[in-house]
C-alpha cells in the first residue's frame, strides 16, 4: 500500500521459528531487494530497520572521501 510522500504499509510479517521473517513482494519490489542481497539490521529501543548494504557503504564512502579533502 503507497501513501503519500513516497512511504509505505507492507502489511504484517510473522517470525517464524528460526526467527526469519519474509519481506513481502512488494517491498522488494519497491526496495530492489534479490536473493543474496545483503541486509544491515538498524535498531533501538523504539523499533528496527533494514537497509541495503550497498546503500550504508555509499554513505561510509561519501564520508570517507570528505575526510581525505
Amino acid at each position: 500500500m503507497k501513501q503519500k510522500e513516497e512511504k509505505f504499509i507492507f502489511g504484517v510479517v510473522k517470525v517464524g521459528d528460526k526467527g526469519q521473517i519474509v519481506i513481502p513482494k512488494e517491498a522488494r519490489k519497491v526496495y530492489d531487494i534479490k536473493p543474496g542481497d545483503a541486509l544491515l539490521l538498524l535498531g533501538d529501543k523504539n523499533g528496527m530497520a533494514l537497509v541495503k548494504t550497498e546503500i550504508f557503504q555509499s554513505a561510509v564512502d561519501d564520508i570517507m572521501e570528505g575526510l581525505t579533502k
